[in-house]
């Protein structure tokens, strides 16, 4: 059951991030963040070690994205 939510939430969370992000919306960052604990957990459970390394990758790139977007500070 969880494994065909994980899915959708994969599906819906990393296209709508992607579009946003393309369209220069700040909110994709946030929807990609959303949809890491899916990966993390599709990886894991299915024993894809190296997608899952490469989730800490991708997170790391996200959160820069959002910090860019929200936190830091314009000069």
């Amino acid at each position: 059951m969880f494994d065909t939510i994980s899915q959708v939430g994969i599906f819906v969370l990393g296209v709508s991030s992607i579009i946003l992000i393309g369209k220069k919306n700040r909110w994709g960052f946030v929807l990609a963040l959303l949809a890491q604990p899916f990966w993390f957990y599709t990886a894991y459970v299915h024993q894809q070690w190296g997608v899952f390394g490469a989730n800490f990758v991708y997170m790391a790139s996200w959160l820069y994205g959002f910090y860019q977007w929200f936190i830091k500070k314009e000069k």
